[in-house]
């Protein structure tokens, strides 16, 4: 299959207008005669299913959780890029565009990285008109502060609470149109596979996970907004409910699955105190505009970080990298903490750990501008620690976050099945090898209430002439039967060992060899290992309760399935990749002084897989770079 991107003609700053002039338009009275489903309801899906509902499509709009607020872009914190240039320190969308193609290590298509920037200043006043309580300076402008990757102030923020406010807002637009009855919210229930006739995505089977039952959906296109997937790593900062099981699913009916070792490792999360622990605590990026981090120089310090002079602390990212210091972007800020651990300068009961001070930053502007900059931070802190930051430096570690790669896109966000399409986190689109902090609110926000709308009726102009799909069509049937038997048959197993025993097992293979750094016997060791797990787990999981009732246990299962399936596609991905770039970062191509080794000459491609049986078949798209070339990605 040839892979077409689709990127249109012209120059980079004229490509997205040029897309939407030629593109084909739908007469309004039309679009009522069209169904779409959105599954997902995050600040992606609802951004989505609002804007579609707004133009006048019939949309039915899925989520798992009891409400569409439960939605994990609740969780972000910190902050959403744009290129307002408010400080006039030197910002402009070309800037951002390299900034984000640099922090992606080049491995991202040009075409829609500039259109993420192109596209984020708009989005900033479509948020403002929505009412979202962005912060403001004195005198009412808007506030900004800077994430990871850049040295410009270009990130708009709530406090403490940007992906909480902004999804409030793409709420009130999805609820506005609920009430109008150009959107159905289907709550509680989960997407279990995707039905595909005639090669076009027409439908999904979904399974009401309170009763069990299992449904149909049909209609003239699909698009998926279900996130991220790192929780293939068990413990991650994603809620306990995100997984790749609707994007798998697609990947097994035909859709590319692109780049999947490209996940993200945050360095500022609370680190692991327990093996019982389910998952970790994401504290925000932001928060390192004005903390320090540091480790001991002294090995296996065990003195109070307050007792330890400074001229026995490392500020070790200031030290490498004194161009960006503490803002250095996160692949690489993560296996700094990673180096400093592992050397023995680790911190905490389990000594995985650095500190995070904010001392210096407290005597230079007072306690009540920390306070107010990150309080509602420094309160969950405490909560979750019973530490006072404002008084002793807070513990973060390195932790899974992101998942740059997922299903293949074109430039339009369509997927290789006609019909499907990908948007936000669950797709591989802008982000390249690593995302730069702030641009995932952007990018999750842009698809689903810029492009999609805008590239969707390109699609659907020539669905409207065909005949209608059907719930009664055979292929209905065909997969729906095919989902039950899954489900009977892990419910048949009764085993002795728990959901959560084979997760912990995949999770600790897949951290420690598929993580922040992989080798080639690291990588083929853990695919052997994870090809046991899923021998083991179809025959010795137990799951208790049956399919026609609440089951968590249930849902747990089916979603590890996925995630098992998925690690081997990671490992195999990551294997065949022979160099380091951004967040994948092998071992063996390094420069001598330990940063990433790039090989712009046999690997500047994204890798598209197709399922293929679950061999995995591996299509190559290439990287043109037009505007900008390759370079060395330093941030000394």
């Amino acid at each position: 299959m040839q892979l077409n991107s689709k990127i249109p003609e012209g120059r980079l700053e004229e490509k997205w207008r040029n897309y939407q002039f030629k593109s084909k338009l739908i007469n309004p009275a039309n679009k009522k005669k069209l169904n779409i489903i959105v599954v997902g309801a995050g600040l992606a899906g609802a951004g989505a299913a609002a804007t579609l509902g707004e133009l006048g499509y019939n949309v039915q709009c899925f989520c798992y959780q009891d409400s569409a607020r439960r939605a994990h872009s609740v969780a972000a914190q910190g902050g959403i890029n744009a290129a307002k240039n408010y400080q006039h320190d030197g910002d402009s969308v070309m800037r951002m565009f390299y900034d984000a193609l640099k922090g992606g290590d080049f491995r991202s298509r040009e075409a829609n990285t500039y259109r993420l920037a192109e596209l984020s200043a708009p989005l900033i006043d479509h948020f403002v008109q929505q009412g979202v309580p962005f912060a403001r300076e004195y005198g009412g402008v808007l506030a900004n502060r800077s994430f990871g990757g850049v040295q410009v102030q270009r990130t708009f923020y709530a406090r403490g609470q940007t992906g909480q406010q902004l999804l409030l807002a793409a709420y009130s637009q999805l609820y506005k149109m609920v009430r109008a009855k150009k959107v159905e919210m289907i709550a509680r229930h989960e997407m279990l596979d995707l039905v595909v006739i005639d090669g076009k995505a027409k439908g999904i089977i979904a399974r009401d996970l309170v009763s069990g039952e299992i449904k149909r959906y049909a209609a003239d296109a699909v698009v998926l907004a279900t996130g991220g997937y790192s929780r293939v790593f068990r413990l991650s900062t994603l809620a306990i409910g995100c997984n790749g099981s609707a994007i798998w699913k697609a990947h097994k009916r035909g859709a590319f699955f692109a780049a999947p070792s490209f996940t993200q490792i945050h360095p500022t999360a609370l680190p692991q105190t327990s093996e019982a622990q389910s998952k970790l605590t994401l504290m925000s990026e932001s928060l390192r505009n004005d903390g320090r981090i540091w480790v001991p120089k002294k090995k296996g310090d065990d003195r109070k970080a307050n007792d330890i002079p400074e001229d026995e602390r490392d500020y070790y990212l200031e030290r490498r990298y004194p161009s960006f210091g503490n803002l250095a972007p996160r692949d690489i800020s993560s296996r700094a903490a990673k180096e400093r651990i592992d050397a023995g300068h680790g911190v905490g009961n389990l000594k995985n750990a650095v500190y995070l001070d904010f001392k210096h930053a407290i005597q230079r502007l007072g306690i009540e501008t920390i306070r107010d900059r990150y309080g509602n931070l420094f309160d969950m802190y405490k909560k979750i620690t019973g530490i006072n930051a404002y008084e002793e430096p807070m513990m973060i570690s390195p932790a899974a976050h992101f998942s740059m790669g997922g299903l293949w896109v074109d430039y339009e966000l369509m997927t290789t099945i006609p019909g499907l399409y990908a948007i936000g986190e669950c797709n591989y689109a802008d982000h390249g090898a690593n995302r730069l902090g702030a641009n995932s609110l952007l990018q999750a926000s842009i698809d689903g209430y810029f492009i999609l709308p805008n590239t969707i009726n390109n699609y659907l102009a020539d669905e409207i002439k065909l005949e209608k799909p059907s719930i009664e069509h055979p292929e209905f049937d065909k997969v729906e039967q095919e989902t039950k038997k899954h489900i009977q048959k892990i419910l048949s197993i009764k085993g002795n060992k728990t959901v959560d025993d084979f997760h912990r097992e995949l999770g600790k293979v897949m951290w420690q060899e598929c993580a922040m750094s992989r080798n080639r016997l690291g990588l083929e060791k853990a695919i052997i290992e994870i090809k046991k797990i899923k021998e083991d787990f179809w025959t010795q999981v137990k799951v208790t309760g049956g399919d026609k009732e609440l089951n968590t246990e249930l849902e747990k299962a089916l979603r590890l399935a996925d995630f098992i399936d998925l690690a081997i596609l990671m490992c195999n991905d990551a294997l065949q990749r022979e160099e380091s770039c951004g967040a994948h970062f092998r071992e063996e191509y390094q420069t001598p002084d330990g940063e990433a080794l790039r090989d712009d000459e046999n690997f500047a491609y994204v890798s598209a897989w197709e399922y293929n049986g679950g061999d995995f078949k591996l299509h190559k798209e290439d990287l043109v770079f037009e505007t900008i070339q390759p370079s060395v990605r330093s941030y000394k």
